[in-house]
């Protein structure tokens, strides 16, 4: 089931109950020894930056997979912090090795941070608060590749972010994605209602888009009806993109948000009524729209409000995917209107970096 640590962080006590969660979803993963070391490294300074330099925020560590859609497919812990806090004002200085402004730091900072982690990437605006996202994968094997020098040779890029309701610890919401030659699938799926009973129907669901990988949305969205009718059921949103046409296809069943971006314009991409595994529509219209090297595609489950407003920066969309969906989700709420169900966002985008090791600020 889709497994969630989510700490919220507003005074050093919490620091130490990030880092036992960063070990624990290693252990879930089963990462070795030394890539657990660098979680708790990682999600320690993360917390401590919270508490010194944000005035509190949150970690949200997840399961995922790495960002580059063909990657090896290697278990990955994800660490992300979030926080409405007064932003990094020079954030070259900020991702320099060993760069820390806080006594309680262990001296690491950012940079370190960055250097050790699988993937790392952060954003920060004065005024708006930061994003950092770090992805562990486990240690290379002698003379092996590093796993972020695996990178998609489409330049295409998939990543997101779980919640659950009042820090559970399973979410009834899941995203995945399936690689089928020239064709990449990118799902979100809110399993009805939270909890576990939630959380077993998007596992089912992700359990059957890795069998289907090879089929087009609409009949995707069939076979996925068939393995959820022994579960109460979910909404569930497809995305399949045609790498070799550049064409990007649409269906969902549900609640399920998705908007895209092209030439810089947003338009929303409709689901259709019904519940995949209880109340199928007889038909299920498929959306088309062009894929071009500025696209953006967001999806997320009815967690976030309906009117939320799509990201302004226009640079936004040059980071790890996973940053984009942490942006959209932590401003979509705030301390005063928190998000009351389980959400996630999941995001799919072309990857404008020339070098494997290139970050963008």
């Amino acid at each position: 089931m889709s497994r969630v640590w989510d700490i919220p962080v507003q005074d050093s006590t919490r620091v130490r109950d990030v880092r036992v969660a960063a070990e624990a979803a290693c252990d879930r993963a089963g990462l070795d020894a030394h890539a657990t070391a660098v979680a708790a490294l990682v999600a320690t300074e993360l917390g401590t930056n919270l508490v010194k330099h944000a005035g509190g925020g949150r970690v949200v560590i997840n399961l995922t997979a790495p960002a580059d859609t063909l990657a090896a497919d290697v278990p990955c812990v994800q660490i992300v912090s979030l926080d409405h806090g007064p932003g990094i004002d020079n954030v070259a200085a900020a991702m320099r090795d060993g760069h820390t402004t806080a006594s309680s730091s262990l001296g690491a900072g950012l940079g370190t941070c960055r250097r050790v982690s699988s993937e790392f990437d952060l954003h920060s605006r004065p005024g708006r608060g930061t994003v950092a996202v770090a992805r562990i994968t486990p240690a290379r094997s002698p003379g092996g590749p590093r796993p972020r020098e695996v990178r998609s040779r489409t330049g295409t890029r998939a990543g997101g972010i779980t919640t659950s309701l009042a820090h559970a610890e399973h979410s009834g919401d899941a995203f995945s994605r399936v690689r089928s030659g020239r064709r990449l699938t990118l799902m979100l799926v809110d399993g009805l209602g939270h909890g576990d009973k939630a959380a077993e129907a998007s596992t089912a669901a992700v359990e059957e888009l890795r069998r289907s990988a090879d089929l087009p949305p609409t009949e995707m969205l069939r076979r996925l009806h068939a393995a959820l009718r022994a579960t109460r059921g979910a909404a569930v949103g497809v995305a399949q993109l045609d790498e070799e046409a550049g064409r990007l296809s649409f269906a969902g069943v549900g609640n399920i948000g998705a908007r895209l971006r092209t030439d810089g314009e947003w338009q929303p991409l409709v689901s259709h009524p019904g519940i995949v595994g209880a109340h199928f529509p007889a038909t299920v219209p498929l959306r088309e729209s062009a894929w071009t090297p500025d696209s953006l595609l967001v999806l997320h489950s009815d967690g976030l409000p309906s009117r939320w407003v799509p990201p302004a920066d226009p640079r936004l969309g040059t980071h790890d995917p996973a940053v984009v969906a942490a942006v959209v989700l932590r401003d979509a709420g705030s301390a005063a209107r928190p998000l009351r169900d389980d959400a996630s966002v999941a995001v799919l985008a072309p990857d404008p970096r020339t070098d494997p090791h290139d970050r963008t600020p």
